[in-house]
This record gives structure tokens, sequence and C-alpha cells, in this order.
């Protein structure tokens, strides 16, 4: 008996001492089958396991966590358009359905505030963000409280952690439009309202890297990585250009913007996404038509990027993400079967292809949380 209640102690204690595992669901929504695919990340290898899919209503597309990690949003670009959002179960993962508003606009790109208070909208056909309010309990309330006029094809809105300052990826104009982000969540010009970028990049998505000090942006048609310094007050000052690194090797054309119907058999660069780990380290882009994603190692006091190298990976990809602790990447295609996840090499940055799911058509928007 003494023998058993020793061994159940030493268990017990082993059970206490040993450090808890997180654990890691990925969401990537389908437009075309109009589901968001759920699975589980395996964290020790990497390996992605299908756990199921959620009927989003329509053509979804962007997706966006709430602050506390406690819901997922989604947009809707069929008619009629809207806003979905669900409660996330933190053991299994499963969605369950929280509420649906009417939306403003087609939102390629939705995001949220770090205070939970607002998600926002960018639209490419309607030259507008919108900005809806939170419930405390994650709810959508339609209309929305804030609007700001863009110019032509503003394609993504993110916000600083401060939750005073928002900036927009504006596709048409080659522009990076700096913005004052309200308590109640009006929009207003910071600045000028500016900042240029080069001739016919077509500015895309944004990262801010983790301490603010730097905001990244690739531009879709010229595949130029744009980074800003950010000033105390917000505004962005422009201070380097990386060119894209791929284009040479693939043969690829300058790009163009693509409206429906957008028909052209010559290769053109065609960038899609950009993530940073969260420790600031590495920078990783997607471009679209070469399937490849090129990653960057980040100099820490200046902020400047050197290329590491390039991997090919989905067909098509359109999304990436990364996991919280920085060790994997998640990469979706437009045209590929499959979802694949990639170790990234904690020293140099190179990504390693690990594992692998089935993807439904049209695979876009990865979204990644974790919880312990």
């Amino acid at each position: 008996m003494k023998k058993i209640l020793r061994a159940a102690t030493l268990l017990a204690s082993l059970a206490a001492s040993a450090p808890l595992l997180a654990q890691t669901f990925v969401y990537v929504s389908e437009a075309d089958d109009g589901t968001i695919a759920r699975y589980a990340l395996n964290e020790q290898t990497g390996a992605l396991q299908l756990l199921g899919r959620t009927q989003a209503g329509g053509k979804v597309m962007p997706m966006a966590l709430s602050a506390d990690h406690k819901h997922l949003y989604a947009a809707i670009r069929s008619k009629p358009l809207q806003l979905v959002s669900w409660n996330i179960d933190s053991k299994s993962g499963d969605l369950s359905p929280l509420n649906a508003v009417s939306a403003a606009a087609s939102y390629p790109y939705i995001s949220t505030d770090p205070q939970g208070r607002f998600l926002l909208g960018a639209s490419y056909d309607g030259d507008v963000v919108h900005v809806y309010k939170l419930t405390n309990y994650g709810k959508l309330i339609a209309p929305p409280v804030g609007s700001y006029k863009t110019g032509h094809a503003a394609h993504s809105v993110i916000v600083d952690t401060s939750g005073k300052h928002a900036y927009v990826g504006n596709l048409g104009t080659d522009r990076m439009l700096q913005l004052k982000l309200s308590a109640d969540g009006e929009l207003s010009g910071l600045g000028n309202g500016y900042v240029k970028t080069a001739t016919d990049n077509g500015p895309r998505h944004s990262m801010l890297s983790p301490d603010n000090r730097y905001l990244y942006n690739i531009g879709e048609m010229g595949g130029i990585i744009t980074q800003f310094r950010r000033e105390a007050s917000g505004e962005l000052v422009k201070v380097a250009e990386t060119p894209n690194a791929v284009a040479e090797k693939y043969k690829l054309q300058h790009g163009k913007e693509r409206p429906p119907g957008y028909s052209d058999s010559t290769p053109r660069i065609w960038a899609a996404d950009i993530r940073l780990t969260p420790d600031g380290r590495f920078l990783y882009v997607s471009e679209r038509t070469s399937s490849t994603i090129s990653g960057y190692r980040i100099n820490r006091d200046d902020g400047k990027l050197t290329l590491i190298d390039s991997w090919q990976i989905e067909k098509q990809p359109r999304g990436i993400a990364i996991t919280a602790d920085g060790r994997w990447l998640i990469a979706s295609g437009e045209k590929s079967a499959v979802t694949g996840s990639y170790a990234i090499d904690q020293e140099s940055g190179a990504l390693k292809r690990v594992g692998e799911a089935p993807a439904g058509g049209d695979a876009n928007w990865v979204t990644v949380v974790s919880y312990k």
C-alpha cells in the first residue's frame, strides 16, 4: 500500500512540475465552399489534423480573432454581405454561432483592435474603411460607428497597440493611410493622412513590429516590402524598400490590378500576405504566381531586412499565419488541395515543410490561436 501511495505521489509531483502544453487550432476560410476548415496543430511535430468544417453561410474570406482570443470573426463577400462571429471552444476548437450582422460593404480584410472594442473592415470595392463596435461578450453591432473614404481599392486595415492609430494599405493610390481612431470608433486623418509608396507597387497587407517601432507593407503588384518608422505621434516615415525576391528567378513581369473578369496569361508579380514572428526576428511574404514564400531576417537595431531564402509552397498561396511561439508557419493555397505546415528554424529562419491536411475550394485566409 505504501508503495502504491509513493508511486501516486511521484506521478502527481511529475504532473505538477511538467510544463503546460498549449493546444493550437488553425482556421482556414474556404471561399468556394462557404466553409471554415478547423485543424489541430501538433506543437511537437507541426502535423495538421483536419477536425471538421463550419458552415459560414456564403463566400467566406477574411477572418480575425477577438483581442481575448475567445471569438472568431469572418466577412461574407457574397450577397447578402455579412459579418459573422463565433465562440471558440478552447478545448476542442469547435465554433459555435455568436451573431451575424449586415455588412455595409464587401471587405477583403478585417481586423480587431487590441482593446477589444472594435472590428474594422477595409473595402476594396467600396473605397472605404468601416468601424463596428463589439460588445463585452464579443458580439458585433451594426451599422458601423466609423467610416473613412480611402480612395481607390483599400486592401487592409490594422490598429497599433495603443488603439489610437489605424493604418490602411490603399492599393489603388500607392498610399499607406495613417488615421486616428477615437474612443468612439471615429476615423480621421493623422498628419496629412498618408505616406506614399513606390509607384504601382499596390500596397496590400501590413504588419507592425512587436515593439510598434516599424510598419511593414507588401505591395501586391510590385512585390516591394516597404518599411516605415513610426513616430511618437503615430505618423509614418518611409525608411526602406526591399525588392521582390522571386521576380527575376521566375521571370515575373510587374503586376497589374486585377478587377473582376481580369484575364492575362503573362506571368506577373502577385504578392499576397505578410507575417512576422512574434519575437520580431523574421518576416515572411507570399507570392501567388510563383507559389512561393520568401523569408527575411530583421535587424534588431534598424528593422532593415536581409533575405534568407524563398521556398515553394501551396499553389497560389493566399494566406499565411505564424503560431504564438514562432515555431510553425501555416500556408493556404487558392489552388491547392491541402493546407501546409512549415517548421521555422529558430536560428536561421529557414522553412521546412512538415505536414499537410485536406483543404476546400479557394482556401485563402489563415488564422491561428493557441490556448494553455
